[in-house]
């Protein structure tokens, strides 16, 4: 897997408001997570066990816009400017905020419904992104995506089908699901890849329920 930097087969007509307002949103939440410690994420990250007993709903909410540490909002902010720009134009700016935070809401369901008893806090935005790649899988599949490829210390850059770079990702997160569970069954923390899996495949399921014809039509390459 490699590092997607940008769709080069096309370029968005409007410019990408939502998806700058959410990565702002995410680095403003992320400065008050500094700030707050562990307090302030125990209080605002979704805790499965939590959410199973009807307590603290309003975490599904803040928790998709919270992160682990740097590498992690780096890391997902990253892919949503490689995918974001594109699905918000075939969208509008509406439908793609509500899609983004119901992408989120059903990628934490998905995490809650594999680890339901879980006590360990889960965060990031890594779930509604997913659904935003899932649209861009059936809105953009053959768009080529500029992406850094590391092989050891060699680094290159590749045009990868998004079609071919979205589907690896997915798979890779199936696959990485059994070692989440495992790693669950011992106690300790990990990348929730339920999150991601169920983000894509409701991202796949709706992207065509809130694309805008007229929009799609405009941004033809």
């Amino acid at each position: 897997m490699g590092i997607p930097l940008g769709d080069v087969s096309r370029r968005p007509q409007h410019r990408p408001v939502v998806t700058i307002v959410i990565i702002a949103i995410n680095v403003l939440v992320f400065l008050l997570e500094l700030a707050g410690g562990d307090a302030f994420v125990q209080q605002w990250s979704v805790i499965p066990a939590d959410i199973v007993a009807g307590r603290h709903w309003i975490t599904i909410l803040t928790g998709m816009f919270m992160h682990a540490g740097w590498m992690h909002i780096i890391g997902n902010m990253v892919f949503l400017w490689a995918f974001g720009p594109e699905i918000e134009d075939a969208m509008g700016p509406i439908r793609y905020f509500v899609f983004y935070l119901l992408g989120g809401l059903a990628a934490a369901l998905a995490q809650i419904a594999a680890a339901s008893a879980s006590t360990i806090p889960n965060l990031g935005a890594s779930g509604a992104i997913a659904a935003v790649m899932g649209a861009f899988l059936i809105t953009y599949p053959r768009d080529r995506i500029r992406t850094l490829i590391f092989f050891g210390f060699f680094v290159t850059m590749a045009m990868i089908p998004a079609a071919l770079l979205i589907g690896l990702w997915f798979v890779i997160q199936l696959f990485s699901q059994v070692g989440a569970v495992v790693s669950a069954q011992s106690g300790a923390g990990g990348v929730a890849y339920m999150a991601h899996v169920g983000g894509l495949i409701f991202g796949v399921v709706a992207a065509r329920l809130f694309e805008s014809h007229e929009r799609l039509a405009a941004s033809a390459p």
